[in-house]
């Protein structure tokens, strides 16, 4: 309990810097947008290349790791995104980014210190998957659907290829995409590169979390507030039980990588859903409430997860 506290009260106290802040009128009424756009086409491609990497494709590539994380999430999203659709009836941007939200956690900013202090040294490396599933792939995905969405309506030749043009523009998708190259190629990164992506790279998170905290500003966290509970319910419980039964049950992993793999999916929904909700403009006063409610529940359910899988 003691070390799960450590972890998320830092993520209560930037995103109450952030509000305060904000409150105060002292960084401007431009600030959210300016600490997204920094996040987003900075901090963050530094961080997916910068890790990535320096990560060996070996290491990253324990398919029956990725299968049974992924499927969890893959599954999960495709059930919260139907639910979505037939009981809040919204439109089709909405429902997925219902979706996204319901599996995206916060692996590197929590996920990495409660993995080490779990596991000691022996987490690192799933820690470090599950940020690469989770930061790269799934936001990945979240902006193919959201350019798909914006681009309906105009002919699938047209829709096919804006989307693929909005993709190939990204930077997360472009410094996910070289890292993974660089990785293959073998060759070893500079010093000094290393050392900016380690710089920039961890700022994406207090950033984003202060970010959060700015754009609450004025803002009713109780619109849509049943819709938010039963994201953080899918999130914080449907989630790591379903990659527990796919990890211990359908590919029986190392006990070790299992534990981390529920972990991961146990966690709150990351500040970079918040982000990738402002970048396009939907589904963002939804997406703040989600994130601080499931950080706040999660106190309880991570208490609870480690008590069960014997690490208390």
């Amino acid at each position: 309990m003691e070390a799960i506290v450590n972890v998320v009260l830092p993520v209560f106290a930037i995103m109450a810097a952030g509000y305060l802040c904000g409150r105060g009128g002292i960084l401007g009424q431009d600030s959210s947008q300016a600490l997204n756009g920094f996040v987003y086409y900075v901090a963050l491609p530094a961080l997916f290349f910068g890790s990535m990497a320096r990560t060996p494709l070996a290491e990253i590539l324990y398919w029956d790791f990725i299968a049974a994380f992924g499927g969890g999430l893959l599954l999960l999203f495709l059930a919260a995104a139907l639910v979505a659709r037939l009981v809040f009836r919204g439109p089709l941007e909405l429902n997925a980014m219902h979706g996204f939200s319901a599996i995206f956690s916060n692996t590197g900013y929590m996920g990495v210190p409660l993995l080490q202090l779990a596991f000691g040294a022996e987490g690192v490396l799933p820690a470090i998957v599950t940020t690469v599933i989770n930061g790269a792939l799934v936001i990945i995905a979240g902006v193919v659907v959201l350019e798909v969405v914006q681009a309906r309506g105009q002919g699938a030749l047209h829709v096919a290829r804006k989307a693929g043009a909005g993709v190939a523009k990204n930077p997360l998708f472009l410094s996910a995409a070289a890292g993974l190259l660089w990785s293959w190629s073998g060759l070893h990164l500079p010093r000094p590169a290393a050392t900016f992506m380690d710089i920039v790279g961890a700022a994406a998170g207090p950033c984003a979390l202060f970010a959060i905290g700015l754009f609450m500003v004025g803002k009713p966290l109780r619109a849509g507030l049943g819709e938010v509970l039963w994201i953080c319910l899918l999130k914080l419980v449907a989630l790591p039980a379903l990659v527990a039964w796919l990890a211990f049950g359908v590919f029986a992993l190392d006990p070790l990588w299992a534990k981390a793999a529920v972990i991961q999916a146990a966690l709150p929904i990351g500040a970079l859903m918040f982000v990738l909700a402002s970048g396009y403009g939907v589904y963002v006063q939804r997406a703040t409430s989600a994130i601080l409610l499931s950080t706040v529940f999660s106190v309880v359910t991570l208490s609870v997860l480690f008590l069960l899988l014997g690490l208390g």
